[in-house]
């Protein structure tokens, strides 16, 4: 597994480098048959040490954000939310191949959880501006809405730390 650090308003020493190399050492343990990059991104903001890793796996994506008042410490935390990240995903893989092998040698056909409710609602183009507004009016944590600019779905959605992310179709 490589890894590659940066900085965000934070000087990346030889020592944190090395720290966060030493760390995701585990992590590469784990997934030695992968060839992986995980994205560490260092940053402090208003006094908090925030560390940011972003792994990409087959498909999946594992993403963990930790902040202490320790930079040594946030990384600490954020590599043991990855490995059990890790070890779920591979749960899910193991059940999945286990359901799978099943399924070819059962002959009854095996049920698919059933959606519960179905929504519909209407798509006006508008603003990222008024998607906001909107979102908080309804009291959601997310939002489907057309861009009224690249006149594409997007969805807009309130993160962890309170601000806002957009997912946008490339």
């Amino acid at each position: 597994m490589d890894v590659l650090v940066r900085g965000k308003n934070v000087e990346i020493t030889d020592a944190l480098k090395d720290y966060v190399t030493k760390k995701m050492a585990k992590m590469a343990k784990l997934v030695n048959h992968h060839a992986v990059t995980a994205h560490v991104v260092l940053s402090v903001e208003k006094g908090r040490q925030i560390v940011e890793v972003t792994v990409p796996l087959e498909g999946y994506l594992l993403r963990a954000e930790e902040d202490n008042a320790d930079m040594y410490a946030s990384i600490d935390l954020v590599v043991d939310k990855l490995d059990r990240q890790y070890r779920k995903y591979k749960t899910r893989e193991r059940k999945k191949l286990v359901h799978e092998t099943n399924v070819h040698k059962s002959t009854e056909p095996t049920e698919l959880p059933n959606v519960v409710r179905r929504k519909t609602f209407p798509v006006k183009p508008m603003t990222l501006d008024e998607a906001l507004m909107q979102m908080d009016l309804l009291g959601h944590d997310f939002f489907a809405f057309t861009n009224a600019e690249t006149d594409s779905i997007n969805v807009l959605y309130r993160r962890h730390d309170g601000d806002y992310g957009l997912l946008e179709p490339l």
